[in-house]
């Protein structure tokens, strides 16, 4: 099969090569499973960097999330297990974490609605109890894991505020549902926040950037407004001010998705049947904005690290090279 490796870290454009590789071999309690649409994640970013907390031997076939298929023709969810990741045409995936994919949903969108969406569900849900009417300020709003907390708030009757990186990612923020978008290389984000709450601010932020935008955070933060800590792609991991906290009255709240599944993977396969339910009904829909074929990873992974895409990138191994869907 082809399958992209990396042999050494560095940049995903310098060190991912695309090569004929053995088909892996399931171990216990694993599965082969043909990758139909494997989705890109900042985490595949960070372990071909070598920055990320799971670090595969090398070499390493990238690709965390995938719609694959198995055996007997069935549509699944799965996070590959490394080192043979989804960025391949065939992956293995441990058996009782396969999930059933949605029927609404296509390939390129199915691969995308696990990560990022549950991430955003537990996040908003079991960490900050978002309510119906209360205010969500979204950063990176029009990012996969920005866009998808944004349409999750707007399905918990939420009113959305998205902040994002240029003009040319306004409109994806919209598209997502954001009721207010703010560019913060035009505009003062803590002054526009300000001006859209009529100075009270947000009930809850979901920040998966850290870095300045968690500063401004804490700046425009409510009364008993909560901060949820999602991950730091500006690079910067912020050291939060405890006696500002307490002096404000807000609560920071940190979200490692990933837990859950030796934790509770009972809630996993809970928070997968409400996305589906939100999906089937419309409520919800990965903002996937290139589909790649297997050729092309490699630079569309480089474009996610560069921070120039909106919504997901998809990885198709059926596309024929050179197609762009």
């Amino acid at each position: 099969m082809q399958a992209w490796q990396v042999h050494e870290n560095g940049e995903p454009s310098e060190v991912m090569r695309l090569e004929e590789a053995e088909r892996p071999t399931p171990g216990d309690g694993q599965v082969l499973l043909k990758v139909r649409a494997a989705n890109i994640n900042f985490p595949d970013v960070l372990m071909c960097r070598g920055h990320y907390q799971v670090r595969p031997p090398l070499p390493f076939t990238p690709g965390v999330e995938i719609c694959g298929e198995t055996e007997d023709g069935r549509r699944v969810i799965a996070n590959p297990a490394l080192p043979h990741g989804g960025f391949a045409e065939y992956a293995v995936a441990d058996a009782a974490t396969l999930l059933p994919a949605p029927d609404s949903l296509d390939d390129a969108e199915t691969a995308a609605l696990h990560i990022g969406y549950q991430t955003g569900w537990f996040g908003l849900h079991r960490r900050a109890h978002l309510e119906a009417g209360e205010t969500l300020l979204v950063h990176a709003a029009a990012g996969g894991v920005g866009s998808a907390a944004v349409q999750l708030g707007k399905a918990a009757g939420a009113r959305v505020i998205g902040v994002v990186g240029g003009a040319e990612k306004v409109a994806a923020a919209r598209e997502s549902g954001c009721d207010v978008v703010i560019d913060r290389k035009s505009e003062d984000v803590i002054s526009a926040v300000k001006e859209a709450t009529g100075g009270r601010g947000a009930d809850v932020v979901y920040d998966p950037v850290g870095g300045d935008a968690y500063t401004q955070s804490t700046k425009v933060v409510a009364f008993e407004g909560r901060i949820v800590v999602v991950g730091f792609a500006s690079g910067v991991i912020p050291s939060p001010g405890l006696n500002h906290a307490l002096v404000k009255n807000y609560s920071i709240l940190g979200l490692h998705w990933g837990l859950y599944g030796t934790k509770n993977p009972k809630l996993i396969a809970h928070c997968h049947e409400q996305l589906t339910e939100l999906a089937a009904r419309g409520a919800i829909k990965p903002l996937v904005s290139e589909r790649v074929p297997l050729a092309g990873a490699a630079a569309a992974v480089q474009r996610v690290a560069d921070g120039v895409t909106t919504g997901r990138v998809a990885v198709l191994p059926s596309l024929e090279n050179g197609a762009v869907a």
